[in-house]
């Protein structure tokens, strides 16, 4: 049973960024850091948290509980039906947003929250990599 009434609740989930989270910010200065140059919430298709424009590289920070995570997502006990409901959609809308971005030509990277919280520099490097590599098949004939 929820220890909040509907209204307090209510109040902490309006308090809930949508961006500049925590996740995120730790993998923005681990990507900073490492010398990669990027755009916040670039204005395509699903607005990734993180965005290289000329590369068409778009990279997006997965919250474990709001989407899904496989290892560490748990499922609410109150208002479970509402909740199960929800995640499924933003999973839905993320495949979708995913293969959108593919079609338009962009490179989509997602990590999870807890990876990121665990290895903001490894994660970093897989960006670099991937840049390198969209870049290198950019330039050839």
């Amino acid at each position: 049973m929820d220890v909040l009434n509907p209204r307090q609740r209510s109040h902490c989930m309006s308090q809930i960024r949508g961006r500049d989270t925590k996740p995120e910010i730790i993998l923005r200065k681990a990507l900073w850091s490492a010398g990669l140059r990027y755009r916040l919430h670039h204005q395509v298709t699903g607005k990734p948290d993180v965005a290289f424009p000329r590369s068409r590289v778009a990279v997006f920070c997965d919250g474990c509980f709001w989407h899904g995570c496989p290892v560490h997502s748990v499922s609410p006990k109150t208002n479970s039906s509402f909740w199960k409901t929800k995640i499924e959609k933003n999973r839905t809308r993320d495949e979708r947003v995913t293969a959108m971005l593919r079609d338009e030509g962009w490179t989509v990277i997602r990590f999870w929250e807890h990876d990121i919280k665990s290895h903001p520099v490894k994660l970093a490097g897989h960006v670099k990599r991937v840049l390198r590599k969209v870049t290198r098949r950019g330039r050839e004939p």
